[in-house]
């Protein structure tokens, strides 16, 4: 054989190696992980097609054994016990081992939505008191795990990025409402905290969600695709879901929280739907009901008129729709000139009081604000009653931001008396009040909170 004829030979035999010669993991799996506890876990990777793969973990000294498929994946599912660690994960093959080292077991929560929920101490203006916040930021049982921004037309099963553990130096450029959120869990539960930060400023709805979101509902799929280009964020739909989200859905999380809407408010009219049926969908991927807390965005002085408050009314009535959700409200935490709040505190620590509550039931205080219930005309006047109302309260010498109408459907400023947790309305220009609003403008910032100083949502009855 000619030496030149040996060389091509051997080279073109090189190149029809399998691909997955040896073992790989997603790289969600990384050092300094976070898994969940008290579960089955999933997990999975690639190698060469019927290659045996052999998963040791050191919290139970157990043994998984499983085979790569014809498409060159495996997985398999290992149990967690409680809360702890470090632990290791040994990952063995054909050819090669992986270790994964300093692994923790805890709860982890993904956290999502626009440019609120990426902003870090240090996006911009950053945060109130970022320099102490930062300096302070020494926490080695909450782990951060950032998604770089990807899009994509077909769902990815890979992501970039690797889990870091908390210090000064990597908090200051991870989401911040998510760090304080796992600060407080962190606190109060004494357990391990994992974060997965895949928000992208400026995004809309639409691209969260997967394709057959739009493949069974017509009513979304099409203004789903005449959305304006935004200079902020793709707005293709699916494509963040497609290149930030699918990957990850076979790793197991306790929970999402969300900041998102801003982006949406000229198509308010579809976002109750559009909402709920992404929270739906990103469950059915997950395989899990998992909470849903969100935040209810903030006043700002948007130049479509209500525009702003229309969003937040629909994401106050789709808190009844979406099962196991939960929403804040931060109308008295917000800056009417800048859409970015530098209060990322109360925010955070606002969404971990809802888990706390109502996923870890470890926290007995109220978490929510007053959320409209029903009304009640009264002749002359109108009473109005709410959910989570007790204490009700105004900070000011007077009750704002309400307003009456009858059934010629004009709204008129309206005269507010709190009565046993109730507010009544009257006004004369009102003869006989049929329906109310409340803060209903864009950059309203009401004064009605009940005794936890918690702010009320503003609301419209009709």
């Amino acid at each position: 054989m000619k030496p030149k004829f040996f060389i091509v030979t051997f080279l073109l035999a090189l190149a029809c190696q399998p691909i997955w010669a040896k073992i790989e993991l997603p790289n969600i799996f990384s050092d300094n992980m976070v898994i969940q506890r008290n579960e089955k876990v999933l997990l999975w990777g690639w190698a060469d097609t019927g290659e045996e793969v052999t998963v040791l973990t050191s919290w139970d000294n157990k043994e998984y054994k499983t085979k790569t498929s014809i498409e060159a994946k495996w997985s398999l599912e290992v149990d967690t016990p409680e809360a702890g660690g470090p632990y290791e994960i040994n990952f063995k093959g054909n050819d090669n081992e992986l270790v994964l080292k300093n692994v923790m077991i805890g709860e982890v929560w993904l956290a999502s939505g626009q440019s609120n929920m990426e902003w870090s101490a240090t996006t911009n203006k950053g945060i109130d008191n970022a320099e102490e916040e930062i300096k302070n930021a020494n926490y080695p049982n909450i782990r951060f795990f950032t998604i770089d921004r990807r899009t994509s037309e077909y769902p990815q099963e890979n992501i970039p990025g690797a889990w870091e553990v908390c210090t000064p130096e990597t908090m200051k450029n991870f989401s911040a409402i998510a760090y304080f959120f796992a600060r407080r869990l962190q606190g109060e539960l004494d357990v391990p905290i994992g974060l997965i930060d895949n928000a992208w400023g400026g995004s809309p709805a639409e691209v969260w969600a997967p394709k057959s979101v739009f493949d069974e509902n017509d009513d979304l799929r099409v203004p789903a695709e005449k959305v304006e280009e935004s200079r902020w964020s793709p707005v293709s739909p699916s494509q963040l879901y497609n290149g930030m989200v699918h990957a990850i859905t076979p790793f197991k999380i306790a929970g999402t929280i969300w900041y998102q809407g801003e982006a949406n408010r000229n198509r308010f009219e579809i976002y109750g739907k559009l909402f709920s049926e992404m929270v739906g969908s990103w469950r059915e991927a997950w395989g899990a009901d998992f909470p849903f807390y969100y935040v209810q965005i903030a006043p700002f002085k948007y130049k479509e008129r209500e525009r702003g408050v229309q969003l937040r009314d629909v994401q106050r009535r789709v808190l009844k729709t979406i099962p196991n959700s939960g929403m804040v409200v931060v109308s008295d935490i917000a800056t009417i000139d800048n859409i970015h709040p530098t209060n990322k505190q109360d925010v955070g620590l606002r969404l971990a009081n809802l888990a706390l509550k109502e996923t870890y039931n470890s926290f007995e205080g109220e978490v929510y604000g007053p959320l409209f219930k029903e009304v009640h005309p009264q002749g002359k006047k109108i009473e109005v009653i709410f959910d989570h109302s007790a204490g009700l309260m105004s900070k000011g010498k007077k009750v704002t931001h309400f307003e009456v109408a009858g059934a010629d459907g004009t709204y008129h400023p309206a005269k507010a008396i709190i009565k046993n947790d109730k507010v009544i309305l009257s006004s004369k220009e009102v003869k006989e009040p049929l329906n109310v609003r409340f803060a209903w403008d864009n950059i309203a910032e009401p004064n009605l909170f009940n005794a936890a100083g918690l702010p009320a949502s503003s609301f419209i009855s009709e």
